[in-house]
């Protein structure tokens, strides 16, 4: 097994068969061994830095509803909230004084924040701090919408496409969310020039390691710059409540193998992990990963943002904690970066997607 590891290490791929070996392996050497060559290609990439970004959970309306998330609109327990543009602009310049030069708009898909407010928001940042980078994080939009984000100064979008797998991607979601559309907004967001992220969550109900193989491999296709996992964890008041949550060990792992996939990637350590275990933000960087995203939001906003039960909001996940963060990278042997974090372009350009003058437009579903 150990030279299956090393296969993919070099090889960036393997067969499928070798794959779900090593998604099956639970052998501590082997293991050990994964973790220490996605540290390897970690460090010769971005070396000891860990890169911080400043989340900004602005609202938690939302008009999906999908079938795990705490704030889907048939929550009637959510208490719902929207953070004011000066509120947004004031937890930013909080974050930049402390040493985040990037921060993170998450939030439902809310109709209040039309294209006009929220480019008006992006400018706003971007004109106060412009050596800070703004990422999206506001799910499915049209393409006109994503340009002008982008024209507007956004440069980073973050859309989990949450299973690489159609029938797996329709078990969570309800009938009108499409997985076809999910996947042309991401060929849309990179055709634009954005930074593109996605991810999944590891361990829904229903997944199996074949729909994992298949999220890896949908990875190693798209080549994105950025990719977050993080386990399921249920919410009582959730379609999917009574469903046991992933575990931190299959996190790992898979994030041990998307940074030997793509060792130029940006892979955050997820509050979701760190909300299973204690030491999640730690394990996650010796795994591969070196990114944390301490939340910037005010303490109200950040207990509504309840997307599952037991959300860790403190320990690295705060800005309040910012200082503990440093503390525990220092203690195995990585050091928090004043610093945008851009994603490291491989040389080759290998598997970036691209669409030539003429070509058919990726994003060309029906807005939302």
């Amino acid at each position: 097994m150990k030279r299956l590891v090393d296969r993919l290490a070099a090889e960036r791929r393997l067969p499928r068969a070798d794959m779900l070996a090593l998604l099956a392996c639970e052998d501590a050497q082997t293991l050990a061994h994964l973790f220490a060559r996605a540290r390897q290609a970690r460090e010769a990439v971005y070396g000891k830095d860990v890169y911080i970004r400043g989340l900004i959970e602005f609202t938690n309306f939302c008009k999906n509803d999908c079938l795990y998330c705490g704030i889907r609109r048939s929550n009637a327990r959510a208490r719902r909230y929207r953070l004011s543009r000066e509120e947004i602009l004031a937890c930013a310049e909080a974050g930049y004084q402390m040493g985040f030069r990037t921060v993170v708009l998450q939030g439902g898909e809310d109709a209040y924040f039309t294209d006009e407010r929220l480019c008006a928001i992006v400018r706003a940042l971007k004109a106060a701090r412009p050596d800070r980078a703004v990422t999206l994080s506001v799910g499915e939009r049209s393409r006109e919408s994503y340009q002008a984000l982008f024209d507007a100064g956004a440069d980073r979008y973050l859309l989990r496409h949450e299973t690489a797998t159609k029938a797996h991607y329709e078990r969570l979601h309800p009938p009108e969310m499409s997985y076809e559309r999910r996947m042309a907004c991401l060929a849309c967001l990179k055709s634009i020039g954005y930074q593109t992220g996605c991810g999944f969550m590891v361990g829904s109900p229903g997944q199996t390691a074949e729909h994992l193989l298949a999220d890896l491999e949908f990875i190693a296709r798209f080549q994105p710059q950025m990719v977050g996992i993080g386990p399921f964890i249920p919410h009582r008041d959730t379609p999917l409540g009574a469903f046991a949550a992933g575990t931190v060990e299959l996190t790992l792992k898979l994030l041990a193998i998307i940074r030997l996939l793509l060792p130029n990637v940006l892979l955050p350590a997820t509050t979701a992990l760190a909300t299973l275990d204690a030491r999640g933000c730690e394990k996650g960087m010796l795994a591969g990963a070196n990114v944390v995203m301490p939340n910037l939001s005010p303490a109200q906003a950040r207990e509504k943002y309840a997307l599952y039960e037991g959300k860790a909001t403190a320990a690295g996940e705060t800005a309040n904690a910012l200082s503990d963060l440093r503390r525990r990278m220092e203690s195995i042997g990585y050091r928090v970066a004043v610093a945008c974090g851009d994603h490291r372009s491989s040389t080759d350009g290998e598997g970036i997607l691209t669409r030539k003058k003429g070509e058919h437009d990726p994003c060309t579903t029906p807005n939302p």
